[in-house]
């Protein structure tokens, strides 16, 4: 059974839960990386404690919301992001997110703190240098099509059947291209480190981000942080999924009742 969180007027369409949990503890939101969507954490729930409510953020652009369009900066998006998740923090809640969407989770949570006072009891960032760290690649989403297309296909996240058809080429480019541009033009500035916790995860035979930069992520806060590395590459989050969800377990537990 898949739901979504309901506000007082209608149903939105950014949250999905495949496993309802009325009673949950802690709800766990699920930020995805560039070009996916919700259904990268489908069965998530059955890895984890049942006392956490995985929901999954969809994002504009994408899956069910394919005909919306896509952000192409993370500022506006967190704002929007905050409003219209805020009837889903009403219990204690953790903040997940993998490459692009650890970003995103990072901001979502500054906005939070910011604007409505809340802040997460973890945040857990996968796959992504810390925010202060700088770009040093050349800007992805300013290639030529063609090398762009290439660029996608150097990072083996996307299904090769993808790029076999020009139907799915001509639904699936303009996304990874607005998602890239939202992380191209990302712009950090500082703030106070977060007093939740920090858990960072990374691939060992990860090519775009290194061990040292996903240490960085403990400058960002003020409690503890603990980093994982996991074997695979970049998308060891599917590679390597039942071992990053009993990671993930562990680092649940603490914060729930057995």
């Amino acid at each position: 059974m898949t739901t979504t969180i309901h506000t007082q007027r209608t149903a939105s369409p950014w949250l999905v839960i495949d496993t309802p949990r009325p009673n949950a503890q802690l709800r766990l939101f699920c930020l995805p990386y560039a070009g996916g969507g919700a259904s990268i954490y489908r069965r998530w729930s059955s890895e984890l404690p049942t006392s956490v409510e995985v929901c999954a953020i969809q994002l504009p652009g994408r899956e069910a919301r394919m005909n919306e369009r896509p952000f192409t900066r993370i500022p506006a998006l967190v704002q929007v992001l905050a409003e219209v998740l805020a009837p889903a923090l009403d219990r204690p809640f953790a903040i997940f997110g993998h490459s692009m969407g650890a970003l995103i989770a990072f901001e979502f949570a500054r906005h939070l703190r910011s604007s409505y006072g809340q802040t997460p009891d973890l945040l857990m960032v996968s796959a992504q240098r810390a925010p202060h760290l700088p770009d040093t690649t050349s800007p992805e989403y300013l290639l030529p099509q063609a090398e762009f297309v290439d660029k996608l296909q150097s990072f083996n996240g996307t299904p090769k059947e993808v790029f076999a058809s020009p139907e799915l080429m001509e639904l699936v480019i303009p996304l990874l291209r607005a998602d890239f541009t939202m992380c191209g033009t990302y712009l950090y500035s500082s703030e106070v480190a977060f007093s939740c916790p920090i858990r960072a995860f990374g691939g060992s035979d990860d090519p775009e981000v290194s061990e040292m930069a996903l240490r960085a992520w403990a400058e960002h806060t003020s409690a503890d942080f603990d980093l994982t590395m996991i074997p695979g590459g970049h998308f060891f989050v599917q590679s390597h999924r039942d071992l990053l969800l009993r990671q993930l377990a562990a680092q649940l537990a603490p914060f729930v009742q057995a």
